[in-house]
């Protein structure tokens, strides 16, 4: 006796076509499975077993086998317990089960259905193949219910769902009111206005949020680095639908939703210890699951204490930084996540940290400080657009208790910027002023015949390298923008010059606080 049920299955955030077939036959008791399943999936013969008993299903007394079609494709998770189950229950007992659902599900040993990983991604690809009807866990009925046009039943047990299969029990497909959701918006308990003095460093963060460009924020222990970075996210537009079921797929592959928050609304902001390895930065594992930079997408990467992080960790961010995207190889094959984010890192300019405090001696060697330097590569700096020297606030600041711009106000200009950006590349894979290629700087950068000169000058003092020149293009356009400028002044690009504070390719400190 043979049965098939339609499931899915996911590699990197794409979900592709399952066919789970189940044979009983005559022989010694066995219960194999085969087509390349992992341990989990090895593991669900003793879950569909106790199951099935505690449902009041009889497990045959026979030979059971249980291929995941297509066989040269990895399979991991516990999603198949369900549809295994069914093959098992329908052979057995003689009920047809409907060929056009597609069944996702774990098993509990008492029959019950748990949420299980990679629901939006299964669900989105194998709409676009032209399933339309999906049994899934009740935990997971809203996740799949985002994708239009998909019809969506969750239940809480295996009962339910032969019940319902067999025509004993209706139900309606799960709904779920996703404009209610964005109507509501992004809801912060932090704002720039909170933030005394640092005018510089605040001016900085705009720029960086307008045109997503990296920013490096040096200074001493206690400046506001921090303050600052975690408030970056709250001038940043909020996510529209589309780059929410981006960040949703790889929170779903990820098993970062839950039946509460089945779609990302707002932007991600990931904070990852220093101990943090490049695998759990960039992906990893023998099937790879998304990185922290991929659980940044369209969000923030904020790397505290930047220098703490090992040499492997942070030379691992050089590719993604500069297309976007990461690709882990493994043995089984090469899976690309998305990654394009903002990196924003903080450190201390010393290991002390007291290097050009006003208040606090340094007390660190020269060989200290040649270490601590070579702890970042020129590369990766160099891949940075804008850096600032984050001072202590002076004390006088403080005790006035005045907070500079609202973040709402900031995040207005933002939303201007982006706006024209979005206009500006209507017709181009490119998003933002930060990822602008040589044609495009070409096209939409052009240079008074002031800040020309300005340019031409600080390319022959401060030794720009070809990369430093772009960047200080890109930086300066994202400047005009805000001005909503369509050339770029002078002045433009003398902001963006003094965000340059490193000669190229080198770190170094200097006395008037300029620093990397």
């Amino acid at each position: 006796m043979f049965c098939r049920v339609k499931s899915g299955g996911v590699l990197g955030i794409e979900g592709f076509e399952v066919d789970v077939e189940v044979d009983v036959s005559n022989g010694l008791p066995q219960f194999s499975i085969v087509g390349l399943p992992d341990k989990a999936i090895n593991e669900a013969k003793d879950r569909v077993r106790s199951a099935l008993k505690n449902s009041g299903f009889q497990l045959p007394i026979k030979r059971i086998t249980v291929n995941l079609s297509p066989s040269h494709l990895k399979k991991q998770g516990t999603l198949y317990d369900l549809p295994i189950a069914l093959g098992i229950v329908s052979l057995s007992t003689g009920i047809s089960l409907p060929e056009d659902y597609v069944i996702l599900g774990e098993l509990s040993l008492d029959g019950r259905l748990n949420p299980v990983k990679g629901v939006l991604p299964i669900v989105l690809s194998l709409k676009s193949l032209g399933y339309r009807l999906f049994v899934v866990p009740q935990g997971n009925a809203k996740e799949g219910a985002i994708v239009k046009g998909a019809e969506v039943y969750g239940f809480e047990t295996l009962g339910e769902v032969v019940d319902f299969l067999k025509g004993s029990l209706q139900k309606k497909p799960t709904e779920f009111n996703l404009q209610e959701l964005f109507e509501k918006g992004q809801g912060f308990d932090v704002d720039f206005s909170e933030v005394y003095g640092q005018h510089q460093a605040k001016r900085a963060a705009q720029i960086a949020a307008a045109g997503m460009h990296h920013l490096m924020l040096v200074g001493p222990p206690g400046a506001g680095k921090s303050m600052i970075a975690k408030r970056l996210i709250t001038i940043m537009p909020p996510l529209t639908f589309e780059e929410a079921i981006e960040v949703t797929r790889i929170y779903s592959v990820a098993g970062l939703l839950d039946e509460k928050t089945p779609i990302v609304i707002d932007r991600p902001f990931r904070n990852p210890l220093t101990n943090s390895s490049d695998s759990a930065l960039v992906g990893g594992g023998s099937l790879p699951q998304p990185g922290e930079i991929s659980l940044a997408h369209r969000g923030i990467l904020f790397l505290d204490e930047f220098p703490e992080f090992s040499r492997k960790a942070i030379e691992s961010l050089r590719q993604p930084l500069e297309d976007g995207k990461v690709t882990v190889s493994r043995v089984g094959g090469r899976i690309t996540f998305p990654s394009e984010f903002l990196l924003v890192v903080a450190l201390n300019p010393c290991p002390c940290g007291n290097y050009g405090n006003p208040y606090r001696p340094c007390v660190c060697t020269p060989a200290q400080l040649k270490a601590y330097q070579t702890k970042i590569s020129g590369p990766i700096i160099d891949r940075i657009d804008l850096k600032v020297w984050v001072s202590p606030v002076e004390q006088e600041e403080l005790l006035r208790m005045k907070g500079g711009e609202s973040s709402e106000s900031m995040r207005e200009k933002v939303i201007k910027a982006w706006e024209i950006q979005k206009e500006r590349f209507k017709n181009s894979k490119t998003k933002y002023n930060s990822r602008m290629t040589n044609e495009e700087i070409k096209k939409y950068c052009p240079l008074t015949q002031e800040a020309q000169r300005l340019l031409k000058n600080a390319m022959e003092r401060l030794n720009l390298t070809g990369r430093g020149y772009v960047k200080v293009l890109r930086v300066s356009r994202t400047i005009a923008d805000l001005e909503a400028q369509e050339k770029i002044h002078s002045h433009h690009v003398a902001e963006a010059l003094q965000y340059r504070l490193i000669g190229e390719g080198e770190v170094v400190f200097k006395t008037n606080h300029s620093v990397y």
